[in-house]
């Protein structure tokens, strides 16, 4: 098949929140935003949305607890564009309450389990299934949406500013998270492309709570950055907007 010439992003979790306003902003760049939903229905209701604005935009099935999932999508990318240029794993999710205790003593196991399903065992599969279509694409984008929660030095430093919040199945998945993009980053060094951890701030999204300080409409800002990323731009890095951040 003739290879799709313009550039195409997979955004995971993009029927709201955090990932629909990524999508938007990328389609504004006038990238075919392919979203990945688990309720399709909504999915295609904000697809159809992105179409009335002049966004290129379709919703396929996407679900991080569903072992087909990453394949169907490989299948759909690989039919449909012959490539796929950039991939935002953005769903994510978190079971326990984020802030007001350290349950690590208490976790239970199968917590654990659901938490790292969604939050890094499924990016893991999903990334692997959709690495040989990002390789044919001129240069590949893959962000990582991570947590400033998932920092081991600011958690572990004297009078840390995220000390409230000690979750500890949604941070340590975030931390494994970041190791991951480190890996993977690492093992592609030497082609054009890059892989990078987001911190998109602290959203009012379900998860996020009516506190965060961040409105949605804002929260695109450091994705949208590391998926557009040229040739002279980081590789293997932990980022909030423009701004580094540790480990």
């Amino acid at each position: 098949m003739t290879t799709h010439e313009g550039k195409v992003a997979f955004i995971t979790g993009a029927n709201r929140g955090i990932g629909y306003e990524t999508a938007n902003h990328l389609g504004e760049l006038g990238i075919t935003v392919i979203l990945g939903v688990r309720d399709l229905g909504k999915g295609q209701e904000a697809a159809s949305k992105f179409q009335a604005l002049g966004i290129q935009s379709e919703a396929i099935p996407y679900d991080a607890n569903q072992p087909d999932s990453a394949k169907s999508a490989c299948n759909y990318f690989d039919q449909k564009f012959g490539k796929l240029d950039i991939l935002v794993n953005n769903a994510g999710i978190s079971i326990e309450p984020l802030f007001g205790s350290n349950n690590s003593s208490s976790v239970s196991q199968q917590v654990l389990h659901d938490t790292f399903q969604t939050n890094l065992f499924s990016v893991v599969a999903l990334t692997q299934a959709l690495l040989p279509l990002i390789k044919k694409a001129p240069a590949g984008r893959i962000v990582n949406l991570s947590s400033i929660l998932a920092s081991q030095t600011l958690h572990s430093m004297p009078n840390s500013p995220i000390d409230p919040a000690k979750a500890f199945a949604y941070n340590a998945s975030k931390s494994a998270l970041n190791a991951y993009t480190i890996h993977l980053a690492q093992e592609l060094r030497d082609t054009p492309i890059k892989v990078n951890s987001a911190h998109p701030g602290w959203v009012k999204t379900e998860l996020g709570g009516p506190n965060a300080p961040m409105e949605v409409a804002d929260s695109y800002k450091t994705s949208v950055r590391l998926a557009t990323l040229d040739e002279s731009g980081p590789n293997g890095g932990f980022f909030h907007e423009g701004d580094a951040l540790p480990w």
